[in-house]
């Protein structure tokens, strides 16, 4: 890969590019695009942004954000893809892009069942799942989710705040989350999950590759849906947010201390 450059873009063609980039991605005929150019240079013009990311002359990735509500200083991110080891350089150019505007926070969602977008969620960027939506979209008729509900997990980026990598030992990477009572079982009859028993941590399990295990058998693919939710679900209305992913695929979900308690 040559040196990656990053850019907005304003252009018809850049646009339809981009577009077409998120036809290939989601499995999608480039005539029903799944973001058309037309909607995408409109998100322009009222003030957004399409950031392109070249290898070379080659179209390697690509981002959409928008403002949110005025008077919140909050930006939200429509949808993203790049080519491995692209994905972090765009999402700082959205950062310096919101940043420049007077922006503070970024949001966008996710499936909380694809472990990699997770861990890069939650560690690389830092940022914190603060919402689970029960099947955010409807059906969804691409060659990606067809045939699953869309469930997805919204996380908050703190643009202003400085990184603090994760390392083995933050809690859920290791052996905190193995003492831990268990509390469901998978689909796999597996544990599902876990939580200490000061109530400060639980720790939630994903399949290693919901992808392709919704292709080899979507019917096993929603029951993992299912069972994630279920405790996706109850733990967030007691009030925890996702801030952690582990490498082998173990969600850390985290119950913010208030201030004064012991």
């Amino acid at each position: 890969m040559t040196e990656v450059s990053i850019r907005t873009v304003h252009d018809v063609a850049g646009i339809g590019a981009v577009a077409d980039l998120f036809s290939d991605v989601w499995q999608t005929p480039r005539s029903n695009p799944p973001y058309p150019a037309e909607v995408l240079h409109s998100l322009v013009h009222a003030g957004g942004a399409v950031h392109a990311a070249y290898d070379g002359t080659r179209l390697a990735g690509a981002a959409v954000a928008v403002f949110g509500e005025p008077g919140r200083q909050d930006t939200y991110s429509l949808v993203a893809a790049a080519d491995r080891g692209v994905g972090h350089a765009v999402k700082q150019a959205q950062r310096a892009w919101a940043l420049e505007r007077g922006a503070r926070t970024m949001r966008w969602t996710f499936d909380p069942l694809v472990g990699r977008n997770a861990r890069f969620n939650l560690v690389k960027l830092g940022a914190t799942g603060t919402e689970y939506l029960v099947d955010f979209y409807g059906p969804m008729a691409d060659g990606v989710n067809d045939g699953d509900e869309s469930d997805r997990l919204t996380v908050t980026w703190d643009l202003a705040a400085p990184r603090t990598p994760s390392t083995p030992s933050t809690p859920g990477e290791t052996g905190d989350r193995d003492a831990a009572p268990a509390t469901h079982l998978a689909p796999d009859n597996a544990f599902l999950a876990r939580r200490d028993t000061s109530d400060q941590h639980i720790w939630c399990r994903v399949p290693d590759d919901v992808v392709k295990l919704r292709a080899a058998d979507p019917v096993l693919a929603l029951r993992w849906r299912h069972a994630v939710r279920a405790v996706f679900t109850e733990a967030f209305a007691e009030g925890y947010v996702a801030t952690g992913m582990s490498r082998d695929g173990w969600y850390t979900l985290t119950r913010p201390v208030t201030e004064g308690a012991a």
